[in-house]
């Protein structure tokens, strides 16, 4: 005769793995990336957690009469941020240990 379904042991695991995950973005959130346009004259820092923190504008790119290329450069430098910031999630949660939860549906 097989055991029955094990509720709680699959609670156990399922407390396991949204440990693993909030400390997953705990440790992205702490960390810190750069993105950056125009071959550098412009960066965006940003952490995992997707906030932006920082930005810094080389003021030889600065040109009254051509506000829009500026705002082109800090658009696709805080993108590129933004991406960077995602790339690090994916690797950190990448690494969770799903252990048996990963063949369950949605997880």
């Amino acid at each position: 005769m097989s055991e029955g379904f094990d509720l709680g042991a699959l609670l156990e695991r399922a407390q396991a793995v949204q440990q693993q995950l909030a400390q997953a973005q705990a440790e992205a959130a702490e960390q810190v990336v750069e993105g950056q346009s125009g071959g550098g004259v412009v960066k965006v820092k940003a952490t995992g957690a997707g906030k932006l923190v920082s930005v810094t504008i080389d003021p030889e790119v600065v040109d009254p009469a051509d506000v829009a290329m500026l705002e082109d450069l800090v658009l696709a430098a805080a993108n590129d941020a933004l991406a960077r910031a995602q790339e690090l999630n994916q690797s950190l949660l990448g690494g969770l240990d799903l252990g048996g939860a990963g063949g369950l549906p949605g997880l």
